[in-house]
């Protein structure tokens, strides 16, 4: 793991600006560090700049950037089969000198070409340069856990793991794109991942699952070597679903555990974070060490369940409880690395967790983000399966009854009230940009973007719902913040659930197998019900690692009220009156809350971009 950038064009970046690069990356990589330039053609250069994170081979012959053959690489990431590709490789007549991953990835491409990327498990965002071919390759990972950042401009292309760095490189700062940051105002952070944009002008991010490669003539060509696609197979028993999900997530989570540091587990009281800590434990016998963030907000708290899990499997578990201490500050350094907004309060209290892992001597940290989008998991999935499932008579009435009983009464969002949303209105979806009139009302000029969904699928509304979150609004904004969150403090974030396999075998699942009995994710808990607490495996409350802004931040102190409405170029944007109105309310209801904590955001990096 560690963090790079880079430039390919017409211009030589100066030693300062490399420096200054290296400095602004230096959390990311704090292990060691290197830079190769190369002279692509007369008139062309190319400069390859690292910080490295030791995770695999901790010795120094593994620093990058790298060579192999020819094929020099500067790297962010882990590919977790390079243990089964270094010995295919081996068959071809490849030889190693390190026992790094990153010596297999260059081979792997070297050897094969963008070919071998078809091959790779793992999560990355890489730059190779071919010294024959004089050209450079620029690549990110499949579910685009690495992050690569992109600014063109007359001279060339400039790439960094971090805008912070990629500015450095340029030589000047980026302005605000206000577009996005209203956007995340008003639609919130699910709208954040739809129109390739970011919050800053002018730059933008390398899409996952494709690459991007430059010749010695400054050309440009792109592709993809990975499409996300499903094909449900209607024959399957929902056994046989059960049995091999087991099977995938158990290969996903040991080949995961490959490190030569030791790794911590973010445990909720969910059945996603149990599921790998238990296969972790009982399957691959690694000794578990599992961290949990504390809200004393009972709609969050899910402590009773998660130290119930820590003492049935046996593992070390660390307790995080959330305060009101230093709120506004420590939001404010976390808005200053990320160079953004922080998309939700979940990683505001994530970063806290991140902290204390460190504070551990943890340098890798493994979470369950993608179990919702791959099993299903959220409370409109229950109705989308309603609406799939209309031809299906008897499992009708029953998912029906399921629901009533089970769902319904846990529903706090208004528009989910309605077991036949999506039968009568298929493509209603404002309940995921919910209140977003009334937010552009709390703006000085009101804005509107209609809600916008990818066609993924063409089976059913819910497998495309699925996708849509996985690909392009829930996942993308939750990995963001998953790799600065970690990163800040020099750990490296795996989520085994983001598995290529593991993700066209649950693509392969009957849609009717996905619910059962009000359960969502039931093929997933039914896989792991042997290893996992039954209080966890049948807890339909959804929670995970979440807080309420209230126990975070007092708005009934006049300080924090005189420091929130005070003047700053947020009110060239929103209106003042409308905010002191949010805070002279004592409970906010849930979408209001989310709004306060995107508004302090915004006004935090508004105040830092000045």
């Amino acid at each position: 793991m560690c963090g790079i950038a880079g430039y390919v064009g017409t211009r030589r970046i100066d030693d300062l600006a490399v420096a200054t690069c290296l400095a602004a990356l230096r959390q990311r990589g704090p292990d060691d560090d290197g830079v190769k330039r190369f002279a692509m053609a007369a008139d062309r250069q190319v400069c390859l700049v690292n910080r490295r994170l030791r995770i695999i081979d901790l010795d120094a012959r593994a620093r990058q950037p790298f060579e192999y053959d020819g094929h020099w690489i500067t790297y962010n990431g882990e590919l977790y089969n390079y243990v089964e590709l270094k010995r295919q490789l081996a068959v071809k007549g490849a030889a190693f000198r390190t026992s790094s991953d990153t010596e297999v990835l260059a081979a792997a491409i070297a050897v094969d070409g963008r070919g071998a990327l078809d091959r790779c498990e793992g999560m990355w965002a890489f730059a190779l340069y071919d010294e024959r071919e004089r050209s450079l390759l620029l690549c990110r990972d499949r579910f685009g856990e690495k992050p690569l950042y992109l600014y063109r401009d007359a001279t060339g292309l400039y790439f960094a793991s971090e805008t912070r760095a990629l500015r450095t490189l340029v030589g000047r700062a980026f302005p605000p794109n206000y577009q996005q940051l209203t956007r995340y105002l008003v639609n919130g952070y699910k709208s954040l991942y739809k129109s390739g944009e970011t919050f800053l002008q002018d730059v933008t991010e390398l899409p996952p699952g494709s690459w991007l490669q430059i010749d010695r003539e400054g050309r440009e060509t792109t592709g993809r070597y990975w499409t996300p696609s499903i094909a449900p197979d209607p024959d399957m028993r929902y056994g046989d679903a059960v049995t091999a999900t087991r099977a995938h997530l158990e290969k996903a989570v040991s080949i995961r555990l490959r490190a030569d540091v030791p790794l911590a587990f973010c445990l909720s009281g969910g059945v996603d974070s149990n599921a790998i800590a238990a296969i972790a434990k009982k399957t691959c016998g690694y000794d578990v060490h599992g961290f949990t963030v504390v809200d004393p907000d009972p709609r969050y708290n899910e402590d009773d369940l998660a130290t119930l899990a820590a003492r049935a499997l046996g593992i070390r578990h660390t307790r995080l409880e959330v305060t009101r201490r230093h709120f506004l500050d420590d939001l404010r350094e976390q808005v200053k690395y990320h160079d953004a907004p922080v998309a939700t309060i979940s990683y505001f209290v994530h970063w806290q967790l991140m902290q204390r892992i460190a504070e551990d001597g943890y340098r890798v940290s493994v979470s369950g983000t993608g179990a919702d989008e791959l099993f299903s998991g959220y409370y409109d999935h229950h109705l989308f399966y309603l609406a799939a499932i209309q031809d299906d008579g008897a499992r009708l009435a029953e998912a029906r009854r399921e629901w009533e009983t089970h769902i319904k009464p846990m529903v706090r969002n208004p528009f989910l009230s309605d077991p036949d949303r999506f039968v009568k209105t298929p493509l209603f979806r404002d309940h995921i940009y919910l209140d977003a009139e009334g937010f552009s009302a709390f703006l000085r000029k009101p804005w509107r973007e209609p809600f916008a969904e990818q066609e993924y699928s063409k089976a059913d509304s819910l497998r495309n719902r699925m996708l849509n979150e996985m690909f392009a609004e829930s996942v993308p904004a939750i990995l963001h913040e998953d790799d600065l969150n970690a990163m800040f403090y020099s750990i490296e974030n795996r989520s085994p659930f983001l598995d290529r396999s593991l993700f066209e075998f649950a693509g392969s699942i009957p849609t009717r197998h996905l619910i059962q009995k009000g359960f969502a994710k039931a093929v997933l808990r039914d896989a792991v019900r042997d290893i996992v607490p039954a209080e966890i495996v049948d807890n339909r409350r959804k929670i995970g690692f979440n807080a309420s802004i209230n126990s975070l931040l007092d708005t009934g102190d006049a300080a924090v009220r005189d420091e929130l409405l005070s003047d700053g170029p947020i009110f060239n944007l929103v209106r003042r009156e409308a905010i002191a109105t949010l805070l002279d309310q004592r409970e906010l209801p849930n979408s209001q809350s989310k709004f306060l904590f995107y508004f302090i955001n915004a006004r935090l990096f508004l105040e830092q971009a000045a």
